[in-house]
């Protein structure tokens, strides 16, 4: 059997490709970075004075960090439709289009960003960020990328079934995005018993869905997918696209702002692992739930 290293041809025939979508990858993203901390008023997208935060508050130095996974979802709505389109164009004119390495494009993506994103959030306009916060942004830059581009070959080769697992990681979006709220008694802002009904109906909720999709699937003759790329769909839809959908369409059009990470993640480390940990479980669940019709 041909390996995948093999046909993708010579290193530098496959590294072409990737190179091409990496620097239009890291243009976007480089630009957007550009604009919300070097040219932008800071007082405005990061929402400083918010509810007396000042500019290096907990709540908003969420907010640096926050942009990056708004940036990526950016290029996940952006680079996922154009390998769709790639894909479905190729295969109308009779060839076949597999699509960039997803690992070279982000690596290719990556390399520059590392050198602007501290550059620009540390020496341009004002507040600059320190070294730690401007290493946050660059962090949670390069995982919101990963998630990004992981789905472009599918997209190209395989649309209908990135559909199919984008409504299956639709279905973990509750227990990665609600069970914080478990937290929210001890700042007073939510009555326990009602905090816990609200986390034990993400997880119904997450568990009925699953199921529906399965009867679905077997109506259809679809394939159940892996775990990891569940998994994967859940956490790009809840801390990439939702973000990114807060970002346009929850915020003045003449006074968009950067969301606090408060609203997508738990601020306790061990709730943020436990809900990580019911994610993948339910994921687990979902990819070895009956399958009787396989490809």
């Amino acid at each position: 059997m041909t390996s995948t290293r093999a046909a993708e041809g010579p290193w530098h025939r496959a590294l072409i490709p990737a190179a091409m979508h990496a620097v239009a990858i890291a243009a976007v993203v480089g630009a957007l970075i550009v604009y919300w901390f070097g040219v932008a008023d800071r007082y405005a997208v990061f929402l400083y004075d918010h509810l007396g935060a000042g500019p290096f508050d907990r709540v908003t130095t969420s907010r640096y960090w926050m942009a990056s996974l708004v940036a990526g979802g950016m290029v996940a709505c952006l680079h996922t439709p154009l390998q769709a389109f790639m894909g479905w164009w190729t295969r109308r004119r009779g060839g076949r289009y597999r699509g960039a390495n997803p690992a070279r494009v982000w690596a290719l993506s990556a390399a520059p960003l590392v050198v602007l994103v501290p550059a620009v959030t540390m020496t341009v306009n004002a507040p600059t960020l320190s070294l730690g916060q401007a290493a946050g942004v660059t962090a949670a830059l390069l995982a919101g990328l990963a998630l990004a581009l992981a789905p472009a070959r599918w997209a190209a080769e395989r649309p209908a079934d990135l559909a199919w697992l984008a409504a299956d990681g639709l279905g973990l979006a509750p227990v990665l995005l609600l069970l914080r709220v478990l937290e929210l008694p001890a700042q007073g802002l939510l009555a326990m018993p009602f905090a816990v009904a609200v986390a034990g109906g993400s997880l119904v909720a997450a568990l009925a869905w699953l199921a529906l999709m399965t009867l679905l699937r077997s109506w259809r003759h679809r394939p159940r997918h892996g775990a990891t790329p569940i998994l994967l769909a859940g956490l790009t839809i809840s801390y990439l696209l939702l973000p990114l959908a807060h970002y346009l369409f929850a915020t003045p059009s003449e006074y968009r702002y950067i969301t606090t990470a408060s609203n997508f993640f738990p601020e306790s480390p061990l709730l943020l692992a436990a809900s990580w940990v019911a994610a993948a479980s339910l994921a687990i669940v979902a990819a070895r739930l009956p399958r009787r019709h396989r490809r």
